[in-house]
């Protein structure tokens, strides 16, 4: 393997898992955000509702 590569892979691998976390983390705090919490009860109860 090329230095090049292993480097790019290297960058791609450290990188790319610190995106994801940070996206995990972003949405984790969007779902459990209080003032979210009404609109995903709401959400939540729609599929029993009898309109």
């Amino acid at each position: 393997m090329s230095d090049t590569y292993k480097m790019l892979a290297e960058f791609a691998q450290t990188w790319g898992l610190i995106y994801f976390v940070t996206v995990f983390l972003a949405v984790l705090v969007y779902a459990l955000w209080p003032a979210n919490k009404k609109k995903f009860d709401e959400a939540a109860r729609m599929p029993l509702r009898e309109d």
